[in-house]
């Protein structure tokens, strides 16, 4: 089974991140620029928060605001569910739908080392599942090489 530190391998630890004081437009710039659903909040180099297209949809549209003249730090979630690269892929999908959340920072020694989603948690649900299907292919028709199982 997949851990989270297999995912960032896989699709790398590049992080988006704004300061607090930015505004909502620039997020969704850069939000849309680099084709993400969420960017870190961070400050100082430590994460404060998560900017999501949800909070913009509740939080500016909804309530006629203003994405030009509002900063991030007045809408951003502030309850940071995190998970280490340590964690299965079954423990993020847990989290994940317990706090309907659909963006998960990872910390490693309290610093961020990368963000996965809910998409990415699901293709590595799906590459397991596949995996073992093929392995139980090969088995049932006895076609599995020697040492396989």
């Amino acid at each position: 089974m997949d851990n989270v530190s297999q995912i960032l391998a896989k699709k790398g630890n590049t992080i988006y991140s704004i300061p607090p004081d930015a505004k909502v437009y620039e997020a969704l710039e850069l939000m849309a620029d680099k084709n993400v659903g969420a960017v870190a909040v961070l400050f100082k180099e430590q994460i404060v928060g998560i900017f999501s297209e949800r909070d913009y949809a509740r939080k500016v549209v909804l309530l006629g605001r203003s994405s030009k003249d509002l900063a991030v730090q007045d809408i951003m979630s502030t309850r940071i569910y995190y998970v280490t690269p340590e964690k299965s892929v079954d423990d993020c999908m847990a989290l994940m739908i317990n706090k309907k959340i659909r963006h998960l920072p990872v910390l490693e020694n309290n610093i961020l080392a990368g963000v996965i989603s809910i998409g990415d948690v699901v293709k590595a649900v799906i590459g397991e599942k596949e995996f073992i299907i093929d392995q139980l292919v090969h088995y049932i028709t006895g076609t599995a090489s020697v040492g396989e199982y």
